[in-house]
């Protein structure tokens, strides 16, 4: 604010009931539910203004004797609270220290315009990590390159690990409280959203990863009816293994013999964790699992859970995700969705010292799904197709890295996707599906932190988001390379433009149609240039894979 009058001023307009600052203001104010709200003027990469509203508390996290519960509505405030800083990220794992606070349930809007002649789409970012790590900040996440296009950006925190998905399998402690934050962000948006410009009728979720999981658990919730409009998932679905909690009283009572409680009974091992600080409940997936979970899959572990029901407690998933989608009782909204064609350069570091023990005992490469459900002589006849199915009569090795990011790909990602995909239509809402594969720079996590691999074709797990996110990762390439920004206006125009209207391309503006996919023509976008049409990605891969689902009893690619 220039001075006191102007704040004098401001304060006489919310009194009125005009509760949003003129666009002119340095320092906007908002009023929400829960009081004012000062934030600040920023410049998005091109230059262009626009107004961020950090740090603003969306519900308080319960502590103490009430930790591992759903998360309470925020508290009031009086005067006006500063938002120009992000709140504390939630507690967490950094490199070897635990970082972060308990305290942490905070989300950040970014707006072009707080007075639009019309309310402007909303789309609400869901960050990954593997349910461990990770935060909405803008260090990471900024706003730059999705609000060009005349939509309203929102990240949030939710919590994580033991604090997020811890589950006793009691009233207390059901699990999913991580789930329960992120629906109470979207209540805190679809309230307070059109304080900030935004329609609260024209949400989108969009989230990577655990996020995509995230977004296709809010799906299939029905906590979550109504609290968002359209659905986003990349790279990630509610029905991966990694993403599904098993087996977590068994792994909880491990969590809390490896933090020094070495018990059966549930009520004291409950109480020996909300005795600890928050910091010390991180880095436990490693510490839980069995030896047999070393050798299969990806490590996951304190993750969403189909819930025990109880008297009085509201599930926010109480029933299996892909039963859900199969007899379709999931959300009903618009849904693009798709996976990058390298996915798994980012998992080969992982696989690859797992390797010798695999190749001499092939089941551990048949997903748990499947090993649950058929003999322990048919897993390992799976066992031998997969490695064939690969390397032929080879071995899987570091030699072969190529194989290595084909299995990891399917069986870790690509193949659920489509099974999510092919399950979701029985809703018969539009469904667009894309294959990622941009192989450029702005493939940080490829080219920087799987450099040993970043001669292998394909967009790694998490590259396309450094085409939706300017950051310190990526800001040297599209400071200097025209092409680069060319290449990540338009992926952000396909994302916006579904955000807004349901569909990526209505128009021909970006020189493409992308098609509606149908149960019987599988039809996807491949993103890379020109962006050429197909039908079923990966299909060979993807049938391979569905035999063994099918002959499992399992829900299926139709």
């Amino acid at each position: 604010m220039a001075n006191v009058f102007t704040s004098g001023l401001i304060y006489f307009i919310f009194v009125l009931n005009c509760y949003q600052c003129r666009e002119n203001y340095q320092a906007p104010i908002v009023r929400v539910t829960q009081g004012l709200l000062r934030g600040t003027t920023q410049r998005i990469y091109s230059g262009s203004l626009y107004y961020s509203f950090k740090g603003i508390p969306y519900a308080e996290a319960p502590i103490a004797n009430d930790r591992f519960k759903a998360p309470l509505p925020p508290q009031t405030w009086e005067g006006i609270r500063e938002a120009a800083e992000h709140g504390p990220i939630c507690s967490q794992l950094n490199i070897t220290q635990p970082v972060g606070s308990e305290q942490c349930l905070f989300l950040n809007v970014y707006t072009k315009s707080l007075a639009p002649p019309t309310k402007v789409p909303v789309m609400v970012f869901i960050h990954g990590g593997s349910f461990m790590f990770g935060s909405g900040n803008s260090d990471t996440f900024s706003p730059d390159l999705l609000i060009q296009h005349d939509v309203i950006l929102v990240t949030i925190n939710y919590r994580q690990e033991l604090l997020g998905f811890l589950s006793l399998e009691t009233r207390e402690v059901p699990g999913n409280a991580g789930m329960r934050d992120q629906v109470m962000a979207l209540r805190w948006i679809k309230e307070n959203i059109a304080k900030f410009g935004g329609d609260p009728d024209n949400i989108t979720i969009f989230g990577e990863s655990s996020g995509a999981a995230s977004v296709t658990y809010l799906i299939v919730s029905p906590m979550a009816k109504g609290l968002f409009h359209k659905a986003i998932a990349q790279s990630g679905t509610c029905i991966e293994d990694w993403a599904q909690g098993t087996d977590m009283k068994e792994r909880a009572f491990r969590a809390g013999k490896a933090l020094g409680k070495d018990t059966n009974d549930v009520n004291e091992l409950l109480k020996y964790l909300r005795s600890l600080p928050a910091g010390n409940l991180s880095n436990l997936p490693d510490r839980t699992m069995t030896d047999e979970e070393k050798l299969r899959g990806v490590p996951e572990r304190f993750v969403p859970v189909v819930e025990e029901m109880f008297p009085g407690v509201i599930p926010f998933l109480d029933q299996d995700a892909a039963q859900v989608l199969t007899h379709g009782n999931a959300n009903a909204v618009p849904l693009m969705l798709g996976y990058n064609s390298g996915e798994g350069i980012s998992i080969i570091s992982y696989e690859v010292p797992r390797l010798e023990i695999k190749n001499r005992n092939v089941s551990l490469f048949v997903p748990r799904d499947i090993v649950k459900r058929v003999s322990s002589h048919r897993v390992n006849e799976i066992g031998v197709k997969i490695k064939e199915f690969y390397v032929g009569k080879g071995n899987f090795s570091e030699r072969n890295p190529e194989a290595i990011r084909d299995m990891t790909t399917d069986i870790y990602l690509a193949y659920n996707i489509h099974r999510f995909a092919s399950l979701y239509k029985n809703r018969q809402m539009p469904l667009f599906m894309y294959k990622f594969d941009f192989d450029t720079d702005l493939n940080v996590l490829k080219n920087k932190f799987n450099a040993a691999y970043k001669h292998l074709k394909g967009a790694a797990h998490g590259d396309e988001l450094f085409y939706m996110f300017y950051n310190h990762l990526n800001k040297e390439f599209y400071d200097n390379q025209p092409r680069l920004r060319e290449i990540s206006y338009k992926i952000t125009k396909l994302w916006t433009n579904f955000a807004k209207t349901g569909n990526p391309t209505p128009d021909q503006s970006l020189g493409v149609k992308w098609p509606e996919y149908t149960i019987t023509g599988k039809e996807y976008l491949t993103l890379k240039d020109h962006f050429p049409i197909g039908n079923y990605a990966d299909g060979s891969h993807m049938e391979f894979w569905n035999d063994f689902y099918k002959e499992a009893g399992l829900p299926h690619i139709r």
